[in-house]
C-alpha cells in the first residue's frame, strides 16, 4: 500500500475522538512509539505497558487520532491525582508517519476538552521541557506556576524517578527542575471571565454615556438653531430684507 506524504495531508484527513475499547488493538504500537520517542529525546521516561494504555481507552480517559485509512495517528490520555483535584494530560504522541500536520495541537485541545467534561472542577497541569508543548498549553490558557502549585500526590512524583533529571529534582527539594510547570485553574479562569465581563459592562456603560451626551448636544444645537431662526425672523420680518449670510 502506498501512503501519501504529510505535505498533502490536512487535519480533515483524521478523526480525533475519545478512545474506547474498540481501539485497544492500537495500544501496543502506541506504547512502542512512546518509548522510542522518549528514548530519542533522552528523557528516560518509563515505558508504559499496553495494558495500561488499553485500560485508559476502556475507561474513556484517552483521545486517539485515526487517519481515514485506519492507521493510528496520535494519542494522549488522562491521569488524575489528589482524588481528582488535579488532572494531567499525559503521553502525547504522534505517529511519525503523520507529523507536521498539526495533530499534536489538535489532540491536546481535544483531550483538554475531554478533561474538562469529565473533571470540570479539577486543575489541569503539565510538566514539560518541550517548547512546542509549552506553546500549545499556553494557547489553551495554561499559566506557568511553581512546583508548589502542582499536585503533591506522591504517586505522581514517583513517576519522575525514571527521568534522567530526577537527581536535580530531589536536590532542589522538588521545588523546581528542568521541566516547566504549567497549570489551568478553573477557579482562576472563572474569576478572569467575571472580571472580563465586568470590564466590558463598564466600557459599554461609558460608551452609552458618551452617546447620550452627544445626542443631548445635538438636541441642544438643534434647539439653539431653531431659536436663532425665530429671533432673526422677528427682527427681520419677511419683505424687509435679511441679514447677509443668513
Amino acid at each position: 500500500m502506498q501512503f501519501r506524504s504529510t505535505s498533502s495531508m490536512t487535519l480533515l484527513d483524521f478523526s480525533i475522538i475519545p478512545a474506547t475499547s474498540a481501539h485497544v488493538r492500537y495500544a501496543e504500537a502506541i506504547c512502542d512509539e512512546m518509548f522510542e520517542s522518549a528514548k530519542a529525546r533522552g528523557t528516560g521516561i518509563a515505558r508504559r505497558k499496553p495494558e495500561y494504555i488499553a485500560r485508559k481507552m476502556e475507561e474513556g480517559k484517552a483521545v486517539i487520532a485515526l487517519h481515514k485509512d485506519g492507521r493510528w495517528a496520535g494519542f494522549c490520555y488522562i491521569e488524575t491525582w489528589s482524588h481528582g483535584d488535579y488532572v494531567a494530560n499525559s503521553g502525547l504522541i504522534v505517529n511519525p508517519a503523520f507529523r507536521k500536520v498539526g495533530l499534536a495541537k489538535a489532540i491536546k485541545k481535544r483531550v483538554f476538552e475531554l478533561s474538562r467534561e469529565k473533571y470540570p472542577q479539577a486543575k489541569i497541569f503539565g510538566l514539560t521541557t518541550g517548547l512546542a508543548v509549552m506553546k500549545i498549553n499556553s494557547d489553551l490558557g495554561y499559566e506557568p506556576v511553581t512546583y508548589a502549585e502542582l499536585t503533591q500526590d506522591e504517586e505522581f512524583w514517583k513517576g519522575c524517578q525514571s527521568c534522567v533529571n530526577y537527581d536535580i529534582l530531589i536536590s532542589k527539594e522538588r521545588k523546581n527542575c528542568m521541566c516547566t510547570a504549567m497549570l489551568w485553574d478553573p477557579v482562576e479562569k472563572e474569576r478572569e471571565l467575571k472580571e472580563k465581563i465586568q470590564r466590558r459592562a463598564e466600557a459599554k456603560e461609558r460608551l452609552d454615556r458618551i452617546v447620550k451626551k452627544q445626542s443631548l448636544l445635538k438636541r441642544i444645537e438643534a434647539k439653539l438653531w431653531k431659536s436663532s431662526k425665530k429671533i432673526i425672523a422677528a427682527v427681520f420680518p419677511v419683505g424687509t430684507g435679511t441679514v447677509k449670510g443668513i
